[in-house]
């Protein structure tokens, strides 16, 4: 059984990679995204308590609502931060990929957060429409304004980071949805200066909720295909057999899996039969060359493992399917 995460191809070429010489690498270090992390959590948190302080004294539950979701920004960038600098550390003992995985549970976390978030906001939202208290309109109008600045500052610095992180990508729906809850806000105020319809506040609130939802749909979405081991988006394994099945020498594959290890890490093993005479000639590790350059350039996975096997070992195999 071979594994690799680098390869050169030699034999049969089954055509360049797609992903070019960019590979997974995606030209941003780890301490960068820690970096642009820490910058918007700075920003987050510092505007955070100045929202609570204006909510109180404005009465606007859009404002508190909006606090608390910019509370769990702060929560989901520090989260991010932590499984950032665990995801970075190396393989040791009994941690096979490391830490890798921990972007994944941040981002989970990420989407429970805005689940539990939005629930509460309903609830007080639909409280208020019922019975809506008053709003000092103005007030609103001029920190949700601010609100739009600080998060608009936060969005542009974490879109510098490496968003095919999964884990960068819940921060940033985070940041993003706190953004158009500001806005929602701003036209709030705007309508009850304008109209005095107090229950404007309470609706900007539930829009911030359908937008929470959505995120958070996407994140557990996305980090629940990647913790069940679904095979990574892009990669049809009816296709990668028929690709291997197309190079010389081989007859036939079995036990093919593909799964995602962390954000932008897919990874592959599959049995591979193949003639007899690979294993006389010397001809084995040109097909395995083979192999993973197939994989590499038709479905972008540079973390392929197979074993080479005679006919017959299919007999020997237990739980093979």
């Amino acid at each position: 059984m071979t594994d690799s995460h680098e390869h050169t191809p030699t034999g049969h070429d089954h055509g360049p990679s797609s992903s070019g010489d960019s590979g997974h690498s995606h030209g941003v270090a780890a301490d960068a995204d820690a970096r642009y992390l820490t910058v918007a959590l700075l920003l987050i948190i510092g505007f955070m308590v100045v929202e609570v302080v204006a909510a109180a004294l404005s009465g606007s539950l859009a404002l508190l609502a909006d606090a608390g979701h910019m509370l769990t920004d702060a929560a989901a960038l520090g989260a991010s931060l932590w499984a950032a600098r665990l995801a970075a550390r190396p393989a040791a003992g009994v941690w096979t990929y490391g830490f890798k995985r921990a972007e994944i549970l941040s981002a989970a976390g990420n989407g429970v957060t805005l689940l539990l978030v939005a629930a509460l906001v309903s609830f007080e939202s639909v409280r208020r429409l019922v019975h809506p208290p008053g709003v000092q309109g103005l007030f609103v109008v001029i920190v949700a304004l601010v609100g739009v600045a600080v998060n608009l500052t936060a969005a542009w610095v974490l879109a510098k980071a490496n968003r095919s992180s999964l884990n960068v990508e819940g921060s940033f729906r985070h940041i993003l949805t706190d953004l158009y809850g500001f806005v929602a806000t701003v036209i709030a105020g705007i309508v009850i200066v304008a109209t005095g319809f107090a229950r404007a506040d309470a609706i900007a609130s539930l829009v911030v909720v359908v937008l929470m939802v959505k995120a958070a749909y996407g994140l557990l979405k996305a980090s629940g295909l990647v913790l069940l081991e679904a095979a990574p988006e892009g990669v049809d394994l009816v296709e990668v057999r028929g690709h291997l099945l197309g190079t010389e020498h081989v007859t036939d594959v079995h036990d093919l899996h593909a799964w995602t290890v962390t954000s932008s890490l897919p990874a592959l093993s599959a049995h591979v039969i193949v003639d007899e005479s690979c294993f006389l000639d010397g001809h084995a590790p040109r097909l395995l060359d083979q192999l993973q350059a197939c994989v590499a350039g038709h479905f972008d996975v540079e973390h392929s493992t197979f074993q080479l096997e005679a006919a017959g070992h299919l007999d020997h195999e237990a739980g093979a399917h």
